[in-house]
């Protein structure tokens, strides 16, 4: 019975010995051994071997990258303003016996040294600056931590500030002024725009009026022209028709009306021209009459034949504003010599 329980202590034993004598290490992790208190060594990923009772583990250390957000804190800018900043570190352990021995929590010191760097960067920033300078403020942070923590076997990656918020006051403040700033931009879109358009409108009104004075100069031109060629054509036939001087007397005591028919004629004069025109026209009725003399006729019984009569000419003319009498009529009136010279036949005659 004794020798049964002594063998299962052994057994036992040897079971306990053998589990603390292997140590399964996983991926992306390290241990760090002690050896009777003191480091003995890092046993990396896989099957490792230590040896009962003596080493032990003294640390697990991931050896992954590690995101760590911190909690808000209170920056001071340098135009005096407080502004709370979160801030999100990526980290990475490359030497777990640094971490393990070389800082008691790096978590925690990463942190306020995170704070300390933070506050003395945003110190001489001005708002403006902190709120439009992320790059530049990661930067600097990641330099600065990436330096002090070297020592502790920890290599920061990369430091981003999460948000940025400035006090409420300054918040509306801030609203007003992105609010009038995009107000002043849009009036002078508006009024950009306007003097596009008035441009445009003064650039169409005045091709407008070009294109109708040279429409109009053409018009005329081409009116110019056809007057010009009628005149010439009715010169020309004149001129093949010859006429007699009795006819372009008539045709001008013809065209004597025509100088009454406007509207604001109340009253006109006669040109010069007229009593040369009666006597040409009344010289040809005298050549007639004197071939009638010369063939027998009413004037062989003693009758002798009066001066001929011309007929009037009615020349219309509008009524004036007082009451005038309006049409007048000029009976064409034979010129002195051809009187006496009618008067002498006629003495011939009887």
């Amino acid at each position: 019975m004794i020798v049964i329980i002594i063998v299962a202590v052994v057994a036992a034993m040897m079971v306990v010995g053998f589990g603390r004598t292997v140590r399964i290490v996983p991926q992306a992790r390290a241990y760090v051994v002690e050896r009777l208190g003191s480091y003995s060594r890092t046993l990396d990923a896989g099957l490792n071997s230590v040896v009962p009772f003596i080493d032990r583990v003294r640390a697990r250390v991931d050896l992954r990258e590690q995101v760590v957000s911190f909690a808000p804190q209170p920056v001071i800018t340098e135009d005096n303003l407080v502004v709370h900043i979160d801030t999100v570190l990526y980290f990475q352990v490359t030497d777990p016996r640094a971490a393990t021995y070389e800082i008691a929590n790096f978590i925690q010191a990463i942190e306020q040294l995170t704070v300390t760097t933070l506050r003395n960067v945003i110190g001489g920033m001005d708002l403006e600056s902190t709120l439009t300078s992320r790059e530049q403020i990661n930067a600097e942070l990641r330099g600065v931590l990436d330096e002090a923590t070297g020592k502790w076997g920890i290599r920061v990656n990369r430091v981003e500030l999460k948000a940025i918020d400035p006090p409420g006051s300054i918040k509306d403040a801030m609203e007003k002024q992105l609010r009038a700033e995009r107000d002043k931009r849009a009036a002078i879109l508006t009024a950009e725009g306007v003097r596009q358009s008035q441009i445009l409108t003064a650039e169409g009104a005045k091709q407008s009026a070009i294109l109708t004075a040279e429409g109009e100069r053409q018009s005329q031109v081409l009116v110019a022209q056809g007057q010009a060629e009628a005149i010439g054509t009715v010169f020309e036939l004149i001129h093949r028709g010859r006429p007699d001087p009795q006819l372009l007397a008539y045709q001008y005591l013809q065209t004597l009306p025509e100088l009454a028919n406007g509207d604001g004629n109340h009253t006109w004069l006669i040109p010069s021209e007229l009593t040369r025109a009666l006597d040409a026209f009344a010289s040809g009725f005298g050549d007639r009459r004197t071939e009638q003399t010369s063939t027998p006729g009413p004037a062989a019984s003693g009758e002798a034949a009066g001066p001929p009569q011309i007929p009037p000419v009615v020349i219309p003319a509008r009524p004036a504003a007082d009451g005038a009498a309006g049409p007048r009529s000029i009976r064409g009136e034979q010129a002195p010599g051809t009187q006496h010279h009618e008067q002498d036949e006629a003495r011939h005659t009887g």
